[in-house]
C-alpha cells in the first residue's frame, strides 16, 4: 500500500525549517490509531493576516485564530487543508510558557483531530480534545 501523501507549505516568511517526515510519520500514526486513513493532507503555514482573511472569506469570522481545516473527504479517508497562523503559534507558546515546537505540533493535532471527527465547542468536547492533543503529544519521539 503507498503511503499517503502529506504535505508542508510553508508561506510565513520566518519559518523554513520543519522536520517534515517525522512530523508526517506521526501524524499517520495519529490516524491509525484513531481508524481513520488519509487520502492527502496539505499543511499551510502561514501569518495572522493570511489566516484572518480565510477567516472572514470563508468563515465570516472576523478574528484571529490558530488554526482553520477544511476537510475535502469522500469514502472516509481524509482530504484536507488545514491552515495554521504561525504567528498565532508563537504567541499561544509564549503565553503557555511551552516551546513553539510543542505548540506547532499541538495546533496540527488538534486539526487533524477534527478531521477524525472530535469537536470542540462544548467543555466536555475540550476536555476531550485536550487529552487526546496531550496523549498523542506524549508519543512524539522527535
Amino acid at each position: 500500500m503507498a503511503i499517503a501523501p502529506i504535505y508542508f507549505h510553508l508561506e510565513h516568511p520566518d519559518y523554513n525549517f520543519l522536520p517534515q517526515n517525522e512530523i508526517s510519520g506521526w501524524i499517520r500514526e495519529v490516524c491509525l490509531t484513531e481508524n481513520v486513513q488519509i487520502k492527502v493532507l496539505d499543511f499551510i503555514l502561514c501569518t495572522d493576516q493570511d489566516l484572518l482573511g480565510i477567516n472572514i472569506k470563508h468563515l465570516n469570522h472576523n478574528y484571529l485564530t490558530d488554526v482553520i481545516t477544511f476537510p475535502y473527504s469522500e469514502n472516509d479517508r481524509l482530504e484536507a487543508d488545514i491552515f495554521i497562523s504561525l504567528d498565532r503559534v508563537n504567541e499561544n507558546a509564549d503565553n503557555l510558557k511551552v516551546s513553539y515546537f510543542d505548540e506547532l505540533c499541538r495546533v496540527m493535532i488538534h486539526g487533524v483531530l477534527h478531521l477524525c471527527g472530535y469537536k470542540d465547542k462544548t467543555e466536555a468536547e475540550q476536555l476531550e480534545m485536550r487529552k487526546k492533543e496531550d496523549y498523542y503529544l506524549s508519543l512524539r519521539s522527535f
